[in-house]
């Protein structure tokens, strides 16, 4: 009888552990050098960024860069800023900014066909097609497609050309003193160029436009196309998914220019932006470096 009680106190303990819920396995950490749209379409863990001290001046590998404070625009950290170089698609900021600026963002824009004349990166708008204004500037800022500036820049002034000149007007207007533009969308054209100072001043402008603020603090974005099909767009600053301070701004890339960043950041009581320009893959972790000095620091530094 004795034997019998132990073997049945034995199975149920068995039992009881073979049932029981396995522990949830620790979630994987992702890699800063991971790539593709496989990975953009998880959600993506927080990256661990390399920590900065407060007060510490980071060292960064971008050619160029800047950091200000949002609300004043006094200038808190430059290196290089003033250099001339090609800014990719953070210059859709500017683009971005006329076509807010200008609203009425409830209109109907008709796509032409010389709209869709754009590479690599596409939303594969096409001609005869209809769009809401504001939701083509949603798309515009939040995954960066160059035929979509396009379609805003000839729909807005006529002509790309005609566009080109109000995109250097307003760069006047700003102060920007050391930069031209030729096309909408930053893609790599002789003559076309832009520096950290400069795009400091733009990225000013449009943290203080509630239509752009409203958009590129975005980490996703439901765009619907005409045929009915829904797409999830994944922000492509990859700083605003992994640190919770960022709240912004603009992306870009291109073999000319390298990799560049304009973002922003909040707290502390303090709202800072950072340019980063002419950078490698580090330009997440540089950005990141550089807002949370910025967010810490009270003074102005300078690697010039």
């Amino acid at each position: 009888m004795m034997n019998r009680r132990i073997l049945s106190l034995g199975i149920s303990l068995v039992l009881s552990i073979a049932v029981a819920p396995l522990a949830p396995a620790a979630p994987k950490k992702s890699s800063s050098s991971s790539k593709g749209s496989a990975a953009a379409n998880k959600s993506e863990p927080v990256e661990a960024y390399p920590a900065v001290e407060d007060g510490a001046l980071p060292t960064i590998h971008a050619a160029s860069a800047m950091v200000i404070d949002a609300q004043t625009g006094k200038v808190l950290y430059e290196h290089n800023a003033d250099q001339e170089r090609p800014v990719a698609s953070t210059q859709k900021l500017l683009t971005s900014l006329i076509i807010a600026d200008e609203g009425n963002l409830d209109a109907t824009v008709h796509v032409e066909a010389s709209d869709t004349w754009a590479e690599p990166s596409k939303l594969d708008i096409k001609p005869g097609e209809a769009y809401r204004r504001g939701d083509l500037l949603r798309v515009l800022l939040v995954k960066s497609m160059n035929d979509v500036a396009r379609c805003l820049a000839r729909d807005n002034a006529g002509s790309l050309e005609a566009f080109a000149s109000k995109m250097n007007a307003k760069a006047a207007q700003l102060g920007m003193s050391n930069s031209h533009f030729v096309n909408p969308n930053g893609l790599p054209i002789p003559g076309q160029y832009s520096c950290a100072r400069d795009m400091a001043k733009v990225a000013m402008a449009a943290y203080r436009n509630r239509t752009i603020r409203s958009i590129v603090c975005l980490k996703d974005l439901t765009w619907r196309s005409p045929s009915g099909h829904v797409s999830v767009f994944h922000n492509t600053n990859k700083v605003l998914r992994n640190y919770a301070l960022c709240n912004g701004m603009k992306t870009g890339y291109t073999e000319a220019a390298g990799h560049c960043l304009v973002s922003s950041a909040a707290g502390n009581g303090r709202e800072v932006i950072s340019v980063v320009l002419g950078d490698s893959q580090e330009v997440w972790a540089d950005s990141y470096r550089l807002l949370s000095w910025g967010i810490a620091s009270q003074g102005v530094a300078s690697s010039n």
